[in-house]
């Protein structure tokens, strides 16, 4: 039987989400990848149970994690049964509905009906009462905005959930949603949205400046550029990488010479300052204040541990961030 570890909150640094109550840690676990129907299940757990001794408190799904889509709530909903369930309150789990999840008209973007049949699926296959945080995980610019935000208002006056949030959004739209969410009294607190050193959207779509100026968190998905942003790919494309197993988000073409001549350059950097590139780019991200989590994937434990040590030394040089910007510029 699993017993976490004493010390675990020692370990890691949580971070108020927004201007709201809750905490985050400021490394969580996102199980996008390597948690579907074909993956090993005791590597699951074996990752899940590694990163809550490392104090990371928050998981976060989505519907259509696999594959086959549900596979990952399904397999978290299993470690959770087996082993997490004495911790449920001093554990964060999140998910979300608004990509394809199944066939017909009724199972994908934004409606009522979809978010409202996603979130009840979700709590089956994870076996629980509600979820800590529920996310629409993207714009729908055919269905309006009101009707979306007030099927998440009624997933927390359901009890389904206790916050929501928001995923893939601009500022702008952002803003939109909160307005709307402030009208009814929902607690939205957090946009989850893509940031690395090689993707600068939320800098320029206005959410990383709107954002904290909203008093809403941020936690940020592929912060290591799916794999590219780690040693993984210094000397070539390893066979069981995510490239080298055919990978739906990243393809042999996006490891070219220039990419490669800035991974290398920002591995020295990282190398300068004792840390993994791993680390450099996870820390890049949390340098900022707007910024509240950063959400890992991995595909073995000894990842969540290289990770987790981004949290030591999360202060830059000026003359490093310029160094970071001018290599990482198109």
């Amino acid at each position: 039987m699993y017993v976490a570890k004493d010390d675990r909150y020692e370990k890691m640094k949580y971070k108020r989400c927004g201007n709201t109550g809750l905490f985050l840690p400021l490394v969580s676990f996102g199980l996008w990848h390597n948690f579907g129907t074909n993956d090993d299940f005791d590597n699951m757990k074996t990752m899940c149970l590694t990163a809550f001794d490392e104090g990371i408190t928050h998981f976060d799904l989505a519907n259509n994690y696999g594959p086959l889509p549900g596979s990952a709530e399904a397999n978290f909903g299993k470690i959770l049964s087996s082993e997490l369930m004495p911790y449920r309150d001093e554990m964060i789990i999140s998910t979300k509905a608004g990509y394809d999840m199944w066939p017909g008209p009724y199972g994908d973007f934004g409606s009522r009906k979809y978010l409202i049949a996603s979130i009840d699926q979700s709590l089956k296959r994870l076996g629980l009462d509600y979820v800590d945080i529920f996310y629409h995980h993207r714009p729908d610019t055919d269905t309006p905005l009101e009707e979306t935000m007030g099927a998440l208002d009624q997933i927390v006056k359901s009890g389904k959930a206790l916050y929501v949030g928001i995923s893939n959004y601009d500022g702008e739209t952002m803003l939109k949603a909160a307005e709307i969410l402030k009208s009814m009294n929902t607690p939205f607190i957090i946009n989850q949205n893509c940031y690395n050193m090689f993707n600068r959207t939320i800098e320029n779509n206005g959410l990383k400046d709107l954002a904290p100026k909203s008093g809403k968190g941020i936690i940020t998905f592929s912060p290591l550029a799916q794999g590219l942003l780690t040693n993984r790919y210094l000397n070539g494309i390893p066979t069981d990488s995510r490239i080298g197993k055919g990978g739906l988000f990243l393809h042999e073409s996006d490891v070219n010479e220039k990419r490669l001549s800035q991974i290398t350059a920002l591995n020295e950097i990282a190398t300068k300052r004792g840390q993994t590139l791993a680390q450099l780019a996870l820390s890049w991200i949390l340098k900022d204040d707007d910024i509240t989590s950063v959400l890992i994937g991995a595909s073995r434990p000894s990842q969540i541990l290289d990770c987790v040590k981004c949290i030591e030394n999360t202060t830059f040089t000026e003359d490093e961030l310029k160094q970071i910007d001018l290599i990482t510029k198109d």
